[in-house]
């Protein structure tokens, strides 16, 4: 066990704020500045605390050792075609950053278009988004720095593989979506923010432009933005036939959106109105001429198709072509003429295809119980790809034929574990109120229910984000050290649709906490573990779940492991993008919303002499989606109110983000340090 800790001094200040009349304190306001000089020193004396402790756990190299080595293996992305030729990314292991590679056929030996590793020496300049034109000759791509949400756009010929002068700067959270004509395309961008605050200032008043090449970023052309409307951001995508230009306008996470559009055919064509309520989310699947497809939860929370003739569009004429079914409709593309539908069974991926007047055809057998993705391509391919991952499959790629309804592998990793000595189930546990959550356990076969098995359970909960299986060197390396995995489906996630989303909202959000806390209470009451055994993590989202559970339950679990969390639930509104996150959590400027999140804030729940578990914060200093702050803060206040012999630590990363783009040397060491630090906190014995 590790020895009795002393924290770095934390000074306290005399701040407070009044809130509807409630005064609450926050003396740790100042480390809300991670440049300030004081903050510089708090940083680098809790790293050093919590670097110095971790080296001294002699399980840590061996760890290392085993991630470096079961990581180096070829894993290939999802091939997609464009022009006459096919486009992939490819790792060969241990690279930093995969790689893009372009090839004509899919036999030849593939030519490397971008490689991210040649941007920066440490790798953490990433590549954070793509798009082709429509003749295969030009490359749109994104460039992130140390993980920010600031994406810089540079375009690259392919054919020689050189950049041209193009230059875009001040893009989150948006794509690039080429014109027919090959010459430019659309975009979305915020105004220029200032140098020193751009990582924390707030992102409102994003605008929809066009670029055309060759020309300045000043010269754009603006296509549409809203003066009035300062929340509201913007998608642009051009249709397959290159005639309309598909506006999606969404406002903060809300899953609902507005659908504007633009005839691309009309010199001075205006933006239409084509959906102009938020009442639901509109996914633009593809057009017939003047028919327009979605996949949409109007009346249908687990998601229906929807044919809307744009010449004939008003609501009482719009055609349901595929209803709304038990499974929960998770995306839709057309390819051969047919719609495939990607859902989920109890948050395990099931596909199938209809005709285009919605009419059942097959399903597309997949080889076993996980996740698929991909099935990408023009409405008139007879061929698509898309990949299959489980608990125990690393991610292989698949060649299908539309026609036949055959698959083929394409590419397989070779990973040095077999899986056949592993068992996945998934149970269903009651949650507080009666209701039925879905939970993942995956763990070495022959496991002895005996109460004594190191834990980790892992839960998101919100945002609408769906928790499906996937393949992790990190989790295959918990459970070769005799780990059990455990992932709950907690409410708040898209498992179950819309109504299952919203379960976990706003004034419902302690359904997710309490979902998560049933999950631990059932892995104890049928002897997976126990307290002493049982460490929970997240990350973002799922850094609050960890937080507020850990306030909640602070005797339930031996070690928490929050990552880049919302944590201070109170001020989250007033830093780059958190505002944002209104419609999921609420905000503290509304009197009844303050007061359902000053009761799970994590900050302010901490209660003093209490004996939290083991905890490692993990943050990083570049993270402008989730600011450091609410980590730092958290830190802070945890260890001031903690009276235990666990440590809890907080582990700050340098030049890196939210987790986007993260290089794998940076990766593995995080991941070494997590399972070290439970190592040491569950008392696991490593052979």
């Amino acid at each position: 066990m590790s020895p009795q800790f002393s924290y770095p001094t934390t000074p306290q200040q005399d701040v407070t704020d009044t809130y509807h009349g409630v005064e609450i304190k926050d003396p740790y306001r100042w480390l809300e500045n991670p440049d300030s000089e004081e903050s510089k020193a708090w940083i680098t004396a809790q790293n050093k605390l919590t670097f110095d402790y971790l080296s001294t756990i002699t399980a840590r190299k061996k760890i290392k050792e085993r991630l470096t080595k079961l990581w180096d293996y070829e894993k290939y992305g999802i091939p997609f075609k464009k022009a006459d030729r096919y486009f992939y990314f490819k790792n060969n292991g241990l690279q930093n950053q995969s790689v893009l590679c372009s090839l004509k056929n899919l036999e030849d030996e593939p030519t490397i278009l971008l490689d991210p590793n040649t941007l920066s020496e440490d790798g953490t300049v990433a590549l954070s988004g793509l798009s082709i034109s429509e003749n295969g000759q030009y490359l749109a791509y994104g460039l992130s720095t140390s993980g920010s949400d600031w994406v810089e756009w540079k375009v690259r010929e392919i054919d020689t593989g050189k950049d041209i002068d193009d230059h875009i700067k001040w893009t989150k959270f948006t794509g690039t979506s080429w014109t027919k004509d090959n010459q430019g395309f659309f975009y979305s961008r915020y105004n220029e923010p200032k140098e020193k605050t751009k990582l924390e200032d707030t992102n409102y008043y994003q605008k929809l432009y066009y670029h055309k090449l060759g020309t300045p970023q000043h010269d754009d052309t603006l296509i549409y933005d809203r003066p009035d409307e300062k929340e509201w951001g913007f998608s642009g995508k051009v249709t397959a036939d290159g005639q309309y230009l598909i506006i999606s306008v969404w406002k903060g996470t809300d899953s609902k959106n507005l659908v504007f559009y633009k005839d691309l055919s009309q010199e001075n064509g205006q933006v239409i109105e084509l959906i102009n309520e938020f009442e639901a989310d509109y996914s633009f699947i593809e057009n017939e001429g003047s028919m327009f497809y979605f996949r949409t939860d109007l009346n249908a929370p687990k998601g229906k198709v929807i044919g809307i003739d744009i010449n004939n569009s008003s609501k009482e004429n719009w055609q349901e072509i595929i209803a709304e079914s038990n499974e929960t409709l998770e995306g839709v593309g057309i390819l051969n003429y047919q719609f495939v539908c990607d859902y989920l069974q109890d948050a395990k991926s099931a596909i199938k295809i209809y005709d285009l007047q919605g009419d059942f055809v097959r399903n597309i057998n997949l080889p076993g119980i996980g996740s698929a993705g991909g099935f990408n391509g023009k409405k008139e391919d007879t061929e698509t790809f898309y990949s299959f991952t489980s608990f125990t499959t690393p991610t292989t790629i698949y060649r299908y034929n539309m026609v036949r309804g055959e698959s083929s592998i394409f590419r397989q990793p070779t990973v040095d574990f077999n899986p056949d000595d592993y068992e996945i189930k998934q149970i269903f546990y009651k949650g507080k109120d009666g209701t039925k959550v879905p939970m993942f356990i995956t763990h070495k076969k022959g496991l002895n229910l005996d109460g004594n098995n190191p834990t980790y359970l892992y839960g998101y909960g919100g945002f609408n984000v769906s928790l499906t299986p996937s393949f992790s060197i990190s989790n295959l390396v918990w459970m070769e050290m005799g780990g059990v995995y455990a992932v709950a489906t907690l409410r708040g996630g898209g498992e179950y649709g819309e109504e299952w989303h919203q379960a976990g909202m706003k004034d419902k959000k302690q359904n997710v906490f309490d979902d998560f806390i049933a999950s631990a209470e059932w892995l104890i009451q049928n002897n997976y573990t126990s307290s002493q055994k049982l460490a929970i993590g997240g990350g973002s989202n799922g850094g609050l779940l960890v937080g507020a559970c850990m306030t909640q339950k602070p005797h339930l679990y031996a070690a928490a492991l929050p990552a880049v969390g919302v944590l201070d639930m109170l001020r989250f509104h007033l830093f780059t993008i958190g505002w944002a996150w209104g419609p999921e959590y609420g905000s503290s400027e509304n009197e009844e919303e303050f007061k359902t999140l000053l009761a799970y804030s994590p900050l302010h729940n901490l209660t003093p002499n209490t004996a939290y578990p083991a905890t490692m914060i993990t943050t990083a200093d570049h993270d402008d989606r989730v600011v450091p702050a609410h980590s730092f803060k958290f830190a802070a206040a945890l260890q001031n109110a903690h009276n235990g012999e666990k440590p809890v630590l907080i582990r700050i990363e340098t030049k890196a983000g939210h987790g986007a783009g993260k290089p794998t040397t940076k990766l593995i060491e995080e991941i070494a340090d997590k399972w070290a630090f439970l190592v040491d906190n569950l008392n696991i014995n490593m052979v």
